[in-house]
C-alpha cells in the first residue's frame, strides 16, 4: 500500500508541474507519514546522503567548467576544430561535433557546452548559409559527449547512487571509448545530412594554421589530460583531482589567456553555486527515496516484472535502456540517476552486465533525456540560441537521434567499449 501511494504521489507531483526534488521530498514525506515513521527520518537520511567527502568533486568540477565556460577556451578550441575539419563538406558542421567533443572534456557538462559551442557556432553556421535546425541539432547532440568526459560531475553522482560498487576512477576510464564511439557517429551524422542538404565545403588553411590553432587551444585542453594522468599515476584521487581542475582552469583563464574577468569570474562563482545547490539538494532527498525504494524492495519488484516478460539479457538491456530514456525526457540527470540507478542496477548485474558498463549506458540515456522534451534542456538552450522554435528541431532531429541510438547499443551489447581501459587500469 505504502509503496503504491509512493510511487502515485510521486507521478502526480510532476504531472502538475512541482519540481523535481521537491516531488521526491514531498512523495517521500508521503510514504513517511503512511508507514508512520517519525518525520526526523527525512532529515536524517537527508543529511547523511549529503555528508559524504566524495561529494566535493561535484562542486569543484561545476566551477572548473564554468571558469573554463566565461574564461574564453571556447574560441581556441573552434579555431582549432575548424582548421581540422573545416575543408570537409559540411566542414562547420563537422568543427562543430569536434568542437563540442574539445569542449566537453573541458567542462564535462553538455549544458555548459552547449551554452559555449552554440553562442559561438550556430551564429557562425547560420552565416555561412547553413539552416538553422541543422546547426542546433549538431550542436546539442555533439554537446552530449560531456557526460562521458573526465570532468562530468555526473560519473560522481552515480558512483554514490550505486552504492560503492563502481569508483569514480573506473568511471573516468571508461568513458573514454564511448566518447570517442558517440563523437563518431556524431561525425557521420552531420556529413550525411550536408550532404544531403548540399552544404558547400571550405578550403583547407594548412598545416600551418592547424599547428597554431593547435598551440593556442592545446592549454586549454590539457584539463583533461591531468586529471587522467594524476589519477592514474596515483598523485591525486578524483576528488583531489576536481580540485587541481580549478586551480588549473584559474591559472590558465587569469594568468596564460587573461580572458577572465572580475565580472565574468563572479558569473562563473555564481553558476557553480546554484548548480552545486540544486545537485546537492537532490542528492539528498534522493537518499530518502532510495531508503524507502529499499525498504519496499522495489529493485526486487521490477527485476521479477522484467523477468516474467523476457530472460533474455538482450531483451532487458533494451527494455533498461528504454525506460530510462522515457524517464529522462521528464526528469533532469541528476534526477534520473539517483531515482533509477538503485532500481536497475541490480537487474543488469544479476543478468551479466558490469556495473561500470551500466554506468555508461546510464548516462547516456540521461544525456540523450536532455535533448528530448518536455525537459529537453540542452535543446532549448540550443534553440533558444538559433532562434528556432524546438517544433521545428525535432522534425530533423532523426538522423542525430539514430546517431546517438547506434552509440548507445553499442556501449549496450559490446562491453569492451566501456571495459576495457578501465580493465587495462587494473593490470
Amino acid at each position: 500500500m505504502a509503496l503504491t501511494i509512493l510511487v502515485l504521489s510521486f507521478a502526480s507531483f510532476l504531472l502538475i508541474g512541482v519540481p523535481v526534488a521537491f516531488a521526491i521530498g514531498l512523495s517521500s514525506a508521503v510514504a513517511l507519514l503512511v508507514e508512520g515513521m517519525p518525520m526526523a527520518v527525512l532529515f536524517q537520511r537527508m543529511v547523511s546522503g549529503m555528508n559524504i567527502f566524495s561529494f566535493l568533486a561535484i562542486p569543484f568540477f561545476i566551477f572548473a567548467g564554468e571558469i573554463m565556460l566565461y574564461g574564453g577556451v571556447a574560441e581556441r578550441i573552434v579555431r582549432f576544430a575548424k582548421s581540422l575539419t573545416g575543408h570537409v563538406r559540411g566542414g562547420l558542421g563537422m568543427s562543430n561535433v569536434v568542437s563540442c567533443t574539445l569542449f566537453g572534456g573541458v567542462s564535462g557538462s553538455p549544458v555548459a557546452d552547449v551554452s559555449a559551442m552554440g553562442a559561438v557556432m550556430i551564429p557562425m553556421m547560420k552565416k555561412e548559409g547553413y539552416h538553422a535546425d541543422y546547426a542546433v541539432n549538431v550542436t546539442t547532440h555533439a554537446s552530449l559527449v560531456g557526460a562521458l568526459m573526465p570532468t562530468s560531475h555526473n560519473m560522481v553522482i552515480y558512483a554514490f547512487a550505486a552504492g560503492g560498487a563502481v569508483s569514480i576512477s573506473s568511471l573516468i576510464m571508461a568513458g573514454m571509448i564511448p566518447a570517442l564511439v558517440l563523437t563518431i557517429c556524431m561525425l557521420f551524422a552531420a556529413y550525411l545530412v550536408a550532404v544531403k542538404r548540399k552544404y558547400p565545403a571550405g578550403t583547407f588553411p594548412g598545416w600551418g594554421e592547424v599547428i597554431a590553432s593547435f598551440a593556442a587551444a592545446l592549454p586549454g585542453l590539457l584539463i583533461a589530460v591531468i586529471i587522467l594522468t594524476g589519477i592514474l599515476s596515483g598523485v591525486f584521487t578524483a576528488t583531489e583531482a576536481a580540485s587541481v581542475a580549478v586551480l588549473y582552469a584559474l591559472i590558465l583563464t587569469v594568468v596564460v589567456y587573461k580572458s577572465m574577468t572580475w565580472e565574468h569570474l563572479m558569473k562563473s562563482a555564481a553558476k557553480a553555486v546554484k548548480t552545486t545547490g540544486v545537485v546537492l539538494l537532490l542528492i539528498g532527498i534522493s537518499a530518502v527515496f532510495q531508503h524507502l525504494m529499499s525498504l519496499y524492495e522495489v529493485a526486487e519488484l521490477t527485476g521479477e516484472m522484467m523477468a516474467s516478460i523476457s530472460t533474455s539479457p538482450w531483451a532487458i538491456f533494451l527494455m533498461i535502456n528504454l525506460i530510462l530514456f522515457i524517464l529522462g525526457t521528464f526528469m533532469d540527470m541528476a534526477s534520473t540517476i539517483l531515482i533509477c540507478t538503485p532500481i536497475f542496477l541490480p537487474i543488469a548485474m544479476k543478468f551479466g552486465m558490469d556495473p561500470v558498463q551500466f554506468g555508461m549506458l546510464m548516462l547516456i540515456n540521461c544525456a540523450l533525456g536532455l535533448n528530448t522534451p518536455p525537459v529537453g534542456t540542452t535543446q532549448f538552450v540550443g534553440c533558444a540560441i538559433g532562434e528556432i522554435s524546438v517544433g521545428q528541431v525535432m522534425k530533423t532531429i532523426w538522423p542525430f537521434y539514430g546517431a546517438l541510438i547506434a552509440a548507445m547499443l553499442l556501449i549496450t551489447f559490446v562491453p569492451s567499449f566501456s571495459l576495457w581501459l578501465p580493465n587495462l587500469m587494473l593490470k
